[in-house]
């Protein structure tokens, strides 16, 4: 008796065409400069924006475009990025990038009032804070981001006019850059023209918003017509990382009177009557 070690035909027939797996994928060029791969699909998914996204929100795999600087701040720089996807070039949109410096870079320092009622979970993180250390400071720029975060992500999803975050990525958040009627971005109240029905609208709008924000819970903090941009007759409250506890903050309720009164003093100087007393008064009520 003999044995072949040579396969047969039989025993191995040709594949079917139908049955044979082919890739086929292009290689993509590395990032030219002032470019770099979305960390979209590299980051928990807790670090994406809240659903039901916008249409115009790209996901997956996607070119980030550095497009210029838009604002600096005190604290944190905002940076223009167009967002294209690889799968479909034709599906982009730009995006405004918050970046937040760390303590050694910063001109503003906010001071502890701010954050009374917020807690560290990590022991060793609160004493790097403490101590003033590299990490501690790195720790700190990344708790003004992710308190800017958790704010947009809350505020937007309870229809409070804030741009809409897409996504966190250490100190950096990516959000919808507000634009005007023109496509332009949206100015600053304080830059906005006015007009005594463009002002009864816009301050109709702020009040429900500034009701929206106590009825969650909070108080703006540094509510001004700095923080507030105009696009057109919308009005879209910016600038959160403050975002006060009314009822844990022992605080909470000065801070909320400022803002009645940073905004009643800019609409009555404007021509528009605002009572910052009977404002206050008003946005207490929702408090409890």
């Amino acid at each position: 008796m003999s044995f072949s070690t040579t396969p047969s035909a039989a025993s191995h027939p040709e594949p079917d065409s139908a049955s044979v797996f082919t890739f086929d994928f292009q290689a993509l060029e590395d990032p030219g400069e002032g470019q770099r791969w979305s960390t979209w699909d590299t980051i928990e998914r807790l670090c994406h924006g809240p659903e039901p996204r916008p249409d115009w929100v790209v996901t997956g795999s996607a070119l980030d475009t550095e497009l210029g600087v838009l604002k600096t701040g005190k604290e944190a720089d905002v940076f223009l990025i167009e967002r294209t996807s690889t799968n479909d070039p034709e599906r982009t949109v730009v995006m405004a990038a918050k970046r937040y410096r760390n303590e050694d870079h910063r001109t503003f320092h906010r001071n502890n009032t701010y954050t009374e009622g917020r807690r560290t979970r990590n022991s060793r993180d609160t004493r790097a804070m403490a101590k003033g250390s590299e990490h501690g400071k790195a720790v700190a720029a990344g708790q003004w981001a992710g308190a800017e975060w958790e704010a947009l992500k809350t505020f937007w999803s309870q229809g409070i006019p804030v741009p809409y975050p897409v996504q966190i990525d250490g100190t950096e958040i990516l959000m919808e850059f507000v634009t005007g009627p023109d496509g332009a971005g949206a100015p600053r109240l304080a830059q906005a023209r006015t007009t005594p029905a463009l002002l009864q609208t816009w301050f109709d709008q702020l009040r429900d918003a500034m009701v929206g924000l106590v009825r969650a819970g909070f108080a703006h903090g540094d509510l001004s017509p700095y923080n507030i941009l105009a696009a057109g007759e919308r009005l879209v409250v910016i600038d959160l990382p403050q975002a006060i506890d009314v009822i844990g903050n022992p605080q909470g309720m000065d801070f909320l009177h400022r803002d009645c009164r940073n905004v009643a003093r800019w609409f009555s100087s404007k021509g528009h009557e605002v009572d910052e007393e009977t404002l206050f008064a008003d946005l207490v009520a929702y408090a409890y």
